[in-house]
């Protein structure tokens, strides 16, 4: 089946079970690649147009040691699938497919400049296992042992999809595709059996091993149609959010070919410039989002709470606010109303050291302690954050020194290294890109067909701070000759080259701002709520007897609406750009609260631990868990799983989800008795075991002891 442009669509993806062997990887070529397909060329090399993918499945056993009397360790290959083009081939041994690549490179005559992208949906788990198999002409990696492409000198590219669409096999295949629907299957595979490349495969479990390259071949072929081709794929999913805003706001061509609003961004941009210390400082003043529980009721289930969360926190915050606009300026702070002026006119980066701190909000606290890059003297922590403390050193923002001031009194304050920025809107065609994106979420949301322009436009919309606090200055990850290896980059070079770097369109200080901008939002809901504060997660905020404070929610979101129209009018935006209609015509306002829901009963033993009830359903969210396999273990092991659900709670390997990776980078080779008792061999060059591993909660004796006396104390009150 040909389509209009010559070029074969994706054979049998769908439905058949068919599949290939080694044998017939010529006729496959001769059948995909025989003049159908473009080869498209960036910066001089040239590439096929062709979705590839590949996997492989893997057993993880442990081998008696007798001369140690330990177990050790092993893992092996036992079928590894290669799709082109709609075509799966299947393989059961690493010569197999060491012939197979061969194969590809000679029949296409691939080399440094001709290649072939193979995707495969986490490459740091394929890549340990065949590191060793092949010459390397480039391995780039954000960090070690996770590459996000690896080039052979044969010109095989292999790229990692997850890195790309940042879902899950099940959630690409469910959430992703649009036009070539496969779904990755779940259970066939029973991974505590084990299997060697001669154990015979179930046609469930071909169908498990197919389905898994047709799911990311289904992808990439979406990707090609919707981006052009495979060159304009972007490596992460970042990239697409930032090509689109680079595009806005800076063009994509020469300076006579862009807009007059296009060449007045590059000439800001020019003059938005770092100094390297001031890039050290920016880095110690950044921090997330705020996640916490309230010390007043961690550990209790609680009837009644109600949830409201932000629309698009971070997003409202990149609109509303002022930001750093000008290169910055050292000064010198004298006395106390010269410290205010500053504070109230400029965005301001200063060093501070805390005397004899304490709070004034005995609800939560806001400070964590390992943002002080300095403490002397005693303190106490509720859960790694300060609630008092003889002496601390942070650097902080003038928008981080208004929400301490909000929550703390001290003795006395001293300031360094202080430096001010003039303040003012973003500039409008990066806001008018935010808003594009949220007018695109918001009306792409529930509509059927839509659902992958959706998380596109999502991911997008997500992304748009992400990309801003890009670090400048990271360690160069190397492979070579088999070795992972980091070396520490230059900072003073780092910063001279994002200075005068062509295609830079943010300026990283941006990024700070808007995570404090956040916090001061939601510390807002955090002071206001007070006595009925439970729990808070970046955008989030649950609290008991909402209604008492629903006076609060309405007047926030008034004021925020408020500041949103005045930025808009500033920038000579539409209002509603800002309030896009979903597909049943309701305006979604940016950045108010919404209502999230009631819950029946809740219980959180702090950050990111806390379950949660609906009616008779049940929810968990601990980190290092999954949800569903560790709540049907809890509800299993108990009629009321809140009374479960405590410092003491163990979760057993198998129902935890979670696994622990063992890379094992030494040649191994044995036999293997397989679950249906036939012997077999394994020569591996690299490998990861991988088992299931329990979880334990428990709380630090620390935070324990803090829980204990701040609740007597708020029992009695």
């Amino acid at each position: 089946m040909v389509d209009t442009m010559g070029n074969l669509t994706l054979y049998r993806l769908l439905p058949s079970n068919k599949y290939f062997s080694i044998n017939d990887l010529s006729w496959i070529l001769e059948s995909v690649f025989r003049g159908r397909h473009t080869i498209n060329t960036v910066k001089r090399v040239a590439y096929y147009d062709v979705p590839c993918a590949f996997d492989i499945e893997t057993t993880s056993f442990y081998i008696d040691d007798s001369d140690l009397s330990e177990t050790t360790k092993q893992a092996c290959m036992y079928e590894w699938t290669l799709g082109i083009n709609g075509y799966c081939i299947i393989g059961r041994t690493w010569d197999e497919f060491k012939q197979a690549m061969e194969t590809i490179s000679k029949t296409l005559r691939l080399y440094e400049y001709k290649r072939l992208v193979i995707y495969v949906h986490n490459l740091a788990y394929e890549f340990q296992w065949i590191r060793k198999m092949f010459e390397w002409l480039n391995v780039f990696s954000l960090k070690q042992r996770k590459p996000v492409y690896a080039v052979t000198t044969t010109g095989i590219e292999f790229r990692c999809s997850l890195i790309l669409s940042g879902y899950s096999l099940a959630n690409l295949g469910k959430n992703e595709l649009k036009k070539y629907k496969v779904e990755k299957m779940v259970g066939d595979l029973d991974y505590s059996l084990p299997r060697h490349s001669g154990t015979p495969l179930t046609e469930k479990e071909i169908g498990y091993c197919l389905n898994d390259v047709k799911v990311v071949m289904a992808y990439i072929q979406e990707r090609i149609e919707a981006d052009g081709n495979i060159t304009k794929i972007p490596l992460t999913k970042t990239g697409y959010v930032r090509r689109y805003c680079r595009d806005e706001c800076v063009g994509t061509g020469p300076l006579e070919k862009c807009t007059g609003e296009q060449n007045r961004y590059r000439k800001l941009i020019r003059s938005l410039t770092l100094e390297p210390e001031e890039y050290t400082q920016l880095k110690a003043a950044f921090q997330g989002g705020f996640t916490h529980a309230s010390p007043w009721y961690s550990g209790k289930t609680l009837n009644d709470v109600d949830s409201y969360d932000f629309t698009s926190s971070y997003p409202a915050v990149i609109v509303s606010e002022k930001f750093p606009m000008s290169k910055s300026e050292k000064v010198t702070i004298h006395d106390k109303d010269e410290f205010m002026h500053n504070i109230n006119n400029y965005c301001c980066l200063f060093d501070v050291h805390f005397t004899n701190i304490r709070p004034k909000i005995q609800t939560d606290n806001i400070i964590s302690i390992s943002h002080c890059w300095k403490h002397e003297g005693k303190y106490q922590t509720n859960n790694g954050r300060i609630v008092w403390a003889e002496h601390i050193y942070t650097t902080i923002t003038e928008i981080d020194f208004i929400c301490i001031s909000w929550f703390y009194d001290w003795d006395e304050m001293e300031i360094a290294n202080f430096r001010r920025y003039e303040k003012a809107y973003l500039p409008t065609p990066f806001v008018e890109s935010v808003l594009q994106l949220y007018k695109d979420k918001t009306e792409l949301k529930g509509i059927d067909g839509k659902e992958a322009e959706y998380g596109l436009k999502k991911g997008m919309l997500n992304s748009c701070y992400g990309m801003m606090v890009t670090d400048i200055c990271k360690s160069e990850v190397t492979y070579i000759d088999d070795v992972w290896d980091e070396e520490e980059a230059n900072l003073n070079d780092q910063i001279a080259k994002y200075n005068k770097g062509f295609g830079r369109f943010l300026f990283y200080p941006w990024g700070i701002w808007v995570t404090a901008y956040a916090r001061k939002n939601l510390f807002t809901g955090i002071r206001e709520v007070n006595e009925d504060y439970v729990y808070s997660d970046t955008d989030s905020l649950k609290m008991l007897h909402g209604e008492k404070h629903i006076d609060y929610i309405n007047e926030y979101n008034e004021y925020v609406t408020g500041k949103i129209h005045d930025a808009l009018l500033w920038h000579w935006l539409p209002w509603d750009s800002a309030a896009p209609k979903s597909s049943d015509g309701v305006p979604h306002p940016l950045g108010v609260w919404d209502y999230e829901g009631h819950y029946d009963r809740f219980k959180t033993l702090g950050a990111k631990r806390y379950m949660l009830q609906e009616g008779d359903k049940y929810n968990l969210t601990v980190a290092g868990l999954n949800k569903k396999t560790a709540m049907k273990y809890i509800s299993d092991k108990s009629e009321n799983p809140f009374e479960f659900f405590t410092n003491e709670m163990e979760v057993p390997a198998k129902h935890t989800g979670k696994l622990t990776h063992t890379y094992i980078d030494d040649e191994i080779s044995g036999t293997l008795v397989d679950y249906l008792g036939n012997i077999g061999t394994y020569h591996e060059l690299s490998s990861i075991h991988m088992e299931h591993a329990k979880y334990s909660l428990k709380l630090s004796s620390v935070y324990a002891a803090y829980l204990l006396n701040i609740q007597e104390e708020s029992d009695g009150i």
